[in-house]
């Protein structure tokens, strides 16, 4: 069994919880878990790659207001490359369908909010997982900060390009209904399109009694619509396919194994549990 990190500290201090999970299901599964295990009034939520300062915590929870439920604190620049800011803003904007388009330009990884907000999701088992988006279904008083977004000096990250950009897809098909409707609103205008090409054809093959020849402009318009419908095909199996990996009840994650202290004492209290949810 893989020792938890930190087990140390949460063996002897009865406010620190460490949680293995039996495997690796994302870093939304795993923020999912912790959440429903928290036992305040408030929520923090951060990498661990030390580009969210410490320091920045205490404005934030000043941020949280009686009138606010949810704190992000957004970075006044942030630190990667090239492509992932631009697969960062992919991502934002599959958000904003969901989460609108001002809140979703603030998401962070680094947050605040009110522990009672996972009361919205409490039976949520879809195996894939947006915290943001979740958080939607309980709330809509969001606000952000801007904070100190350090640069990162060890490791790298786990987010590549492809990984965001397979996120960004997930959030768009797995929490929305957008690209069923871009997928109708392409469909409606290759139709019109299709109509218009069609009246040009019947128009001058009745007043010129000529028809227009040519197999490459055949050979075009039926590419054109085949293609728009193969796109169509494919959101649809997006969403049959999540259809199908519900139907599979597969848990959004297990827990293999829990370190805390003992609340009689400074006892180490060690669980080995498989814990499906």
């Amino acid at each position: 069994m893989a020792t938890i990190p930190g087990a140390g500290l949460a063996a002897m201090d009865t406010r620190v919880r460490g949680i293995r999970m039996s495997r690796n299901y994302g870093q939304h599964n795993a923020l999912l878990c912790g959440i429903r295990a928290a036992r305040y009034d408030i929520v923090l939520t951060m990498d661990d790659d030390l580009q969210h300062p410490v320091s920045e915590i205490v404005p934030m929870l000043a941020a949280l207001r009686p009138d606010v439920d949810v704190v992000y604190g957004a970075p006044m620049e942030e630190q990667h490359g090239f492509l992932r800011d631009m697969a960062s803003r992919l991502t934002k904007l599959a958000l904003a369908s969901t989460m609108g388009a001002e809140t979703a330009r603030n998401v962070s990884a680094f947050r605040v909010f009110r522990t009672r907000l996972r009361e919205g999701f409490h039976d949520y088992r879809s195996p894939h997982v947006s915290i943001d988006v979740l958080l939607t279904w309980t709330t809509s008083r969001f606000t952000a900060i801007k904070v100190r977004h350090a640069p990162r000096t060890l490791g790298v990250s786990g987010y590549s390009v492809g990984k965001l950009t397979r996120h960004a897809i997930n959030l768009m098909t797995g929490f929305s209904t957008l690209p069923l409707q871009i997928a109708s609103v392409i469909g409606f205008a290759f139709v019109l399109f299709g109509l218009l090409i069609l009246a040009f054809v019947v128009i001058n093959y009745l007043v010129r009694d000529d028809s227009v020849p040519g197999f490459a402009f055949l050979a075009s318009i039926i590419t054109i619509f085949s293609g728009a419908q193969m796109f169509a095909l494919g959101i649809f199996g997006e969403y049959l396919a999540r259809m199908h990996f519900r139907s599979m009840d597969r848990p959004v994650y297990v827990i293999g194994e829990t370190v805390e202290a003992s609340l009689e004492g400074s006892v180490p209290a060690q669980q080995k549990v498989d814990e499906r949810v």
